[in-house]
């Protein structure tokens, strides 16, 4: 069976939804089936195209997989209007590529409306077709307040995307009970695969020499944020409880291990000697400094509920290191918390109560290191890589005999 794979982001992008697709690619073409993805310049999380990727378009070998590689605009400001036209124009690139020879189309959103053009062209040409949700947009728009005069048309076009796959994938069971009762999917047509961690090779450990090259100081407690600076991060609260730190001389570092639309308004909000920045760092050497880290954190706004499922948690419990939460208590990533037993929850937007918990994890050895156990058991059995990408490729077999 020959899959072609259509998403907007794809290695060599560190972060986010790249390593994914990219992982789902490799994975279906070694389970014997002949794999193509198409997908835009690598930009993310740094929101500008990678040096060296130069032209129109280009077409690439990772790996085993041929990568069409298609240019877009790519936004220097996260609004919506630019946002919407590198979806636009990556989505028509896409469908206007040639797809010969696929007997089934995996579709990734984001990004909406290059999807929402992918399903269209599938129907027409008759070709099966599954959409592989990893984040919700219509819940982005409500609990972001990002899109509140278009939030009506998003939910419509998301909705009509969703029900006119052949098959809908999503990485979590509050997703299924979204996209089924709110945007009208079948339930029968609907699929959940967990995301599983992209960290290959072993259980890192924590490594003296790579906290020493990261400059922390053994009686330093490190908290370390990894991943994409945007809005639904909420990391000024992050700096604030750091600025709260350096006040009380207390011990804690925070660390904020990315980059975003976000990141130089952070760094204008004052350096000081508990905050530091660094920027996305090569796989092993992210894998050790999750590991060589004391505590990982989430950190999200207020209100959000629902909407996404942060990709970085499971690399968070692969690394064994405890995961504090500062997320709603009815958030998808509060449920992820108390199923694993992986880390601790505090109130979200709360400076005070971030640094206090920080802390009393540092105070409480034992219990840090119950928590990391456990979330990496919670990987190990509940996020395994090869159960997903046996049920993405069964997905998909299932899409073409429908």
């Amino acid at each position: 069976m020959h899959a072609t794979l259509i998403g907007l982001n794809y290695a060599p992008e560190p972060t986010g939804i790249a390593p994914y697709t990219t992982a789902a690619a490799d994975g279906l073409a070694a389970a014997g089936m002949q794999v193509t993805a198409i997908t835009g310049y690598p930009h993310y999380p740094q929101w500008r195209i990678t040096d060296g990727y130069d032209g129109w378009s280009r077409k690439d070998l990772v790996d085993t997989v041929q990568v069409l590689r298609l240019r877009h605009p790519v936004p220097t400001r996260g609004n919506l209007v630019t946002r919407t036209l590198m979806e636009f124009i990556f989505g028509l690139r896409a469908v206007t590529a040639s797809w010969s020879g696929a007997d089934v189309v995996l579709a990734v959103t984001p990004a909406l409306l290059a999807t929402a053009q992918v399903v269209a062209r599938a129907r027409l040409t008759r070709r099966p077709v599954v959409v592989w949700v990893q984040d919700i947009y219509t819940l982005s728009a409500a609990e972001t307040g990002s899109a509140t005069a278009a939030s009506g048309l998003i939910s419509r076009v998301e909705s009509w995307t969703l029900r006119n796959a052949d098959r809908v994938i999503v990485i979590h069971d509050r997703f299924a009970g979204f996209v089924t009762e709110r945007l009208g999917v079948d339930p029968e047509r609907v699929d959940v695969v967990r995301n599983w961690t992209h960290l290959s090779g072993p259980d890192p450990l924590p490594s003296a020499a790579t906290r020493q090259r990261h400059g922390w100081a053994d009686d330093e407690t490190v908290v370390l944020h990894a991943g994409n600076m945007g809005t639904k991060q909420n990391l000024e609260s992050v700096v604030r409880a750091s600025q709260l730190a350096a006040a009380r001389g207390s011990r804690v570092r925070f660390v904020l291990l990315g980059d975003g639309h976000r990141r130089a308004s952070l760094e204008a909000m004052g350096a000081n000697p508990n905050l530091q920045f660094m920027d996305p760092l090569p796989a092993a050497e992210f894998a050790s400094t999750l590991a060589s880290a004391d505590i990982l954190l989430v950190n999200e706004r207020p209100g959000m509920t629902e909407m996404s499922v942060p990709s970085k948690l499971t690399s968070y419990f692969n690394s064994g290191r405890p995961v504090l939460a500062a997320v709603d208590a009815r958030s998808v990533t509060s449920g992820e918390i108390r199923a694993s037993g992986g880390g601790v929850r505090v109130a979200p937007d709360d400076p005070e109560g971030l640094l206090r918990a920080a802390e009393e994890l540092a105070a409480d050895p034992e219990l840090a290191r119950r928590l990391g156990a456990s979330g990496l058991e919670y990987r190990r059995t509940t996020l395994s890589a090869d159960t997903a990408l046996a049920a993405l490729a069964d997905s998909l077999r299932s899409a073409r005999r429908t």
